[in-house]
């Protein structure tokens, strides 16, 4: 159906007009990769990789080049379901039996209380026992596994033993051996989408554990990057694999009529892995320091787009910071769904997004993992035994206080706290608040 529209707004933003009052809201799709590393797109900088579907998607919508997350799986997920940083959500490391507190409000509680069917599939690890699985979250559908990897044919827990199977439909127990697993989530997800009244809007959480350990890419892909020395090879591969599984997903959307009534969120949980297991490590993060489990950029700044062809600019980049809290305000406000009450750090980014030149809506961001923890405000960051990562688990943690300013040295490779003692001050004052606030001062 045509619609009568007209131009509001900086980058020639499009919006619906009279008929816009009366449409359904619009669909929620979150794709959230896995150790997907800070430029490993190539759009973000990688120019060894082939990704042609993200980077469409990227053409489609607004990419941040200064968007953060948590350095590992557990946290930065908590962040995103809460809108909560790290501390505040009650989940700085990886969850195991137990997670993510239940009594926490979630964007899929609060979608679904909107009238918005709700679906979490592919990976969760926000606690495997049932009071912390997504059904009881806020998810009208699970499918997917609870830990934190499995491999992707057999769908066993891909860690340590004893060996258990972790794949789920809504609390029970399914065997879909032999069958690739990013397969498969496409596969329910299209059936998600295309089961519903087309009248109710869905709001589709797509984890997807690509480019995680296993690494098991398509074989075409292996070829593809032939020339590439691995393990820059197998994860290249990897990525790969999923940029096909994005295109497919992209298509569906469009032969249902759904692209310009669905919102698309793409992003990464945390850096890459230099772990044994993903061959320490294949994944670029370009000159900034770090990966997966540290603080420094690169284990915390990902790649991230959003896209809402027809209502949101197209093919521009923000560079203003930006974090995986936000999503939570800014897709309900995008959704016109109500935001009273809701107990977030994350700001809004909808005036970011419209408009590049905007400013970012925070002034600091504060980052927990275990007993690591860092405050950023402007361009300086302060971290506390920061974790330097190494290839095969190598890493080692830099005890005290580390000092650094961004846009003085994006590398992060000096320790700035002798030459600026009072901005590291001043940084650790606003920690300190920030602890206090949450805990009655218990704690750093």
């Amino acid at each position: 159906m045509d619609k009568k529209r007209f131009l509001l707004g900086a980058g020639g933003l499009l919006l619906a007009g009279a008929a816009h009052a009366q449409a359904a809201k619009p669909n929620v799709i979150v794709i959230y990769t896995d150790d997907h590393g800070t430029l490993d797109v190539n759009c973000f900088g990688a120019p060894d990789l082939y990704t042609p579907n993200m980077d469409a998607l990227a053409e489609s919508g607004v990419r941040f080049t200064q968007f953060y997350a948590a350095p590992v799986s557990s946290a930065s997920r908590a962040c995103l379901m809460t809108g909560q940083f790290a501390r505040h959500a009650g989940l700085t490391g990886n969850a195991g039996l137990t997670g993510l507190r239940p009594e926490k409000e979630t964007i899929a509680e609060r979608m679904k209380a909107a009238g918005y069917r709700t679906a979490c599939i592919g990976k969760w690890h926000l606690g495997s026992r049932p009071e912390y699985a997504p059904n009881n979250q806020g998810f009208d559908y699970f499918w997917g596994f609870l830990g934190g990897c499995i491999d992707s044919y057999s769908h066993f827990y891909y860690w340590a033993g004893p060996n258990v199977h972790d794949l789920w439909r809504n609390g029970q127990e399914i065997h879909y051996e032999g069958k690739f697993f990013t397969a498969e989530t496409l596969r329910e997800a299209k059936e998600f989408i295309r089961e519903g009244d087309k009248r109710t809007p869905f709001f589709l959480y797509w984890a997807v554990n690509i480019p995680h350990y296993p690494l098991q890419p398509e074989e075409k892909w292996l070829e593809y990057y032939a020339e590439l020395p691995n393990p820059r090879r197998m994860y290249a591969a990897f990525v790969s694999t999923f940029d096909d599984y994005l295109g497919e997903l992209r298509t569906f959307l469009a032969a249902q009529g759904l692209t310009d009534d669905t919102i698309i969120v793409f992003q990464s949980d945390n850096g890459h892995s230099t772990e044994v297991r993903t061959f320490g490590g294949g994944g670029y993060c370009g000159d900034y320091r770090g990966g997966k489990f540290s603080l420094f950029e690169g284990g915390i700044r990902v790649p991230a787009v959003i896209s809402w062809p027809g209502h949101l600019p197209a093919g521009e980049v923000r560079e203003q910071v930006a974090m995986n809290i936000d999503w939570f305000p800014t897709l309900l406000e995008l959704c016109g769904v109500d935001a009273a009450g809701a107990d977030v750090d994350g700001k809004s980014i909808v005036p970011l997004i419209r408009d590049g030149s905007a400013a970012s809506p925070h002034d600091v961001l504060h980052f927990d993992f275990e007993k690591q923890w860092a405050v950023r405000q402007g361009d300086w960051k302060l971290i506390c035994n920061a974790i330097d990562v190494l290839p095969n688990d190598g890493n080692k943690t830099l005890e005290g206080l580390f000092l650094t300013n961004l846009k003085e040295d994006r590398t992060e490779s000096v320790n700035l706290i002798g030459k600026y003692p009072e901005k590291a001050k001043e940084l650790l004052k606003l920690r300190e608040a920030y602890v206090a606030s949450l805990s009655g001062g218990k704690g750093k």
